[in-house]
């Protein structure tokens, strides 16, 4: 996310704050920031001024200014990032579960992905990635490890694992485009995937790269996927900031 000069928030906003009526003052700061972020008074990546400021100004405490800006970031609107303070973001991920990746996800709900390859080898397929991609155990197969990052803000950890046809993947190719996005320059198809979708705690490795707190809840989903023809073309662990990032899914009544 571009790093925008700390942006004192115009005080016009909370002038018409109901300091004696039954909406708690931190609900109507809150509402009111939402709607700035919204409409781009506050632009991603503003940085707010500093809560002692903002509560000095409005004449506020600050544990009522700490939690209207919590449940922002609750909402995902807003980020607390160390060293740069309180940054605002695009609004919270929602991912329809169908067969897209979160490459072309984000850049449709018009954020910026951005990918860091934290590892990439060849090794012997155990007996789960076996299973999945319907090879044998200790055939040779290509394990990528990435973060995916939403306008310079952690999102979620990639874990994919592909057949050996797929070995000679490039680590730069996989920062700058989607997985499925080079498979499909390769002329592969996607056609259906079996999804498992859950929840669990984060590991510390986890939690540092997500920029999360120690054990924090993380979504997870696991993937393989299978083109036209019915052959697993990869298989996927993935665990997601659940501030920031959230399944759809339409249920139909047959």
């Amino acid at each position: 996310m571009p790093q925008l000069p700390e942006q004192r928030l115009p005080v016009e906003l909370f002038l018409d704050l109901d300091r004696g009526g039954p909406v708690p003052l931190y609900y109507q700061i809150s509402s009111r920031l939402e709607q700035a972020i919204r409409d781009q008074t506050l632009p991603a990546g503003a940085r707010l001024e500093n809560e002692v400021a903002l509560a000095a100004r409005l004449g506020l405490s600050r544990p009522t200014i700490r939690r209207a800006i919590q449940d922002l970031v609750d909402q995902g609107l807003l980020v607390r990032r160390r060293g740069i303070g309180t940054q605002v973001v695009h609004g919270k991920v929602t991912r329809n579960v169908e067969l897209t990746s979160l490459f072309e996800d984000l850049e449709r709900s018009g954020q910026k992905p951005e990918t860091t390859v934290l590892s990439i080898e060849q090794v012997g397929a155990d007996a789960e990635v076996a299973e999945a991609l319907g090879v044998a155990v200790d055939s040779p197969v290509l394990h990528i490890s990435r973060l995916r990052s939403a306008d310079g803000v952690p999102l979620a950890l990639l874990d994919n694992v592909l057949p050996e046809a797929f070995i000679d993947l490039d680590h730069d190719d996989l920062e700058k485009h989607g997985l499925y996005q080079l498979l499909r320059a390769r002329g592969v198809t996607m056609r259906v995937a079996k999804q498992r979708i859950g929840a669990r705690a984060a590991s510390n490795a986890e939690a540092e790269l997500l920029d999360l707190p120690g054990h924090a809840p993380v979504l997870t989903m696991s993937r393989t996927a299978f083109d036209n023809s019915g052959v697993a073309i990869e298989f996927g662990q993935h665990c997601y900031r659940p501030d920031r990032y959230s399944f759809e899914v339409t249920l139909v009544d047959r």
